[in-house]
């Protein structure tokens, strides 16, 4: 399956340096959605905290994938650490990342390399398979 071997993480991180990049002026914090609750507060999203939500359901889907064993999920792995230190150099070095959403959605690439890992090894664990030798086969 093709989505195995990709790091889905990549698609939120590309819709920013889309728009950083391509619509100069665009301000993350401008509201997307703006909702009058029940109790007559204002409830705002902003376009930033919408990618932000976009960046957590792919971070559940990263998790999930990294509970199936594989030799693709170590190139997963691989793609989704490179993925980070690439998010790292860029927020460090790049005035357009400079902000609250890009730092987010770096926590969330960071969350993804440490949970991918962690769960590739606690299912390596428990995949671990003992063979009985029968007195007639010793």
């Amino acid at each position: 399956m093709f989505i195995l071997g990709f790091p889905l993480l990549v698609v939120p991180f590309a819709l920013y340096n889309i728009v950083a990049f391509l619509l100069r002026g665009f301000v993350w914090t401008d509201p997307m959605v703006q909702v009058t609750m029940i109790s007559q507060a204002p409830f705002v999203l902003s376009w930033g905290d919408g990618l932000i939500v976009v960046a957590l359901f792919f971070l559940f889907l990263e998790i999930a994938k990294a509970t199936r064993m594989s030799r693709r999920s170590v190139v997963d792995h691989v793609l989704s650490l490179l993925l980070f230190i690439a998010m790292l150099v860029e927020f460090l070095m790049v005035k357009e990342t400079a902000t609250a959403t890009f730092f987010l959605l770096l926590a969330i690439a960071f969350v993804d390399v440490i949970a991918g890992f962690t769960v590739s090894l606690r299912t390596a664990q428990r995949d671990v398979s003992f063979e009985t030798v029968r007195a007639s086969d010793a």
